[in-house]
């Protein structure tokens, strides 16, 4: 498996996977609008969206987006939110999700930022003990609402060697 930036071409497959990933398991039942925004995540620019890839199959892809008119629940230029993971149903289990944050972490930590934020629907336990053994905590003051009845938790991870 290797970790790499997208590539323009695979933008539209990136939406695929990530909307078949949160579908697969049930994630739109109460933001059922979220779907076309998950899809074209990040495709304007401005952010970097990675992708684990295998024998030319797209197994996961995840998403750095820098503090800015964008932001959801990052506060200052140090912190960069981590958004968008997502894992092919087949893939999953392989530690394609393991691999993404790492990755995520690493660059955020190479671009020279502080503090990687994200959050997280409470549905996606696994997604978070991915975080919490990834060293992310719960930022309970962070969490919000982007739409009425659905809550986000909020996590993050301090870079202690910037």
């Amino acid at each position: 498996m290797h970790i790499r930036e997208v590539l323009p071409s695979e933008l539209d497959s990136v939406g695929a996977l990530r909307v078949g990933a949160y579908a697969a398991q049930d994630l739109f039942a109460s933001a059922g609008a979220y779907a076309p925004v998950l899809r074209s995540l990040g495709a304007g620019g401005g952010a970097t969206i990675l992708v684990a890839v295998e024998g030319g199959e797209l197994l996961g892809t995840v998403m750095l987006q820098p503090w800015g008119p964008d932001s959801e629940i990052a506060r200052a230029a140090e912190e960069i939110e981590m958004r968008a993971l997502a894992v092919s149903p087949a893939a999953q289990g392989r530690g394609v999700g393991r691999a993404l944050v790492d990755a995520a972490v690493s660059r955020a930590r190479h671009g020279g930022h502080g503090r990687v934020v994200l959050s997280t629907q409470p549905a996606m336990r696994a997604a978070q003990r991915l975080y919490r053994t990834a060293g992310f905590e719960r930022l309970p003051d962070r969490d919000w609402s982007p739409l009425p009845g659905v809550v986000l938790l909020a996590f993050g991870l301090r870079l202690d060697d910037r």
